[in-house]
């Protein structure tokens, strides 16, 4: 099993979600999140002044997946939140020991 975690354009959330359920990812968490990479933020002029907006928002997304999706999820994330600009986001791939459903019990691949 492994965990993908996601970092996007909040406004590609939608599209992510779409994409993903269709690969057959059953379920997934999604976090705003605020953070900066090599886009360093952004100055903005607010009532005359300006000011450095140094974190920017983004979505955190995670989904845990088997080993044998993991690589068409990766690829679709990727797809679906590309624009091309800077500040798209990364996508990290983390092995996912263990896994529990709590409700039934059911456990690793049986319980994602």
């Amino acid at each position: 099993m492994k965990l993908i975690s996601a970092i996007i354009k909040p406004f590609k959330l939608d599209e992510v979600r779409d994409i993903l359920t269709a690969l057959g990812a059953h379920g997934m968490t999604a976090s705003e999140v605020k953070g900066y990479g090599r886009q360093k933020g952004h100055t903005e002029i607010y009532r005359g002044a300006e000011y450095m907006i140094s974190f920017l928002p983004k979505i955190k997304i995670e989904v845990a997946i088997t080993d044998d999706l993991a690589d068409q999820v990766v690829e679709a994330i990727r797809k679906a939140a590309y624009t091309g600009q800077i500040g798209d986001g990364k996508i990290f791939v983390t092995p996912l020991e263990r896994a529990l459903r709590i409700r039934t019990g059911e456990t690793d691949d049986d319980a994602l």
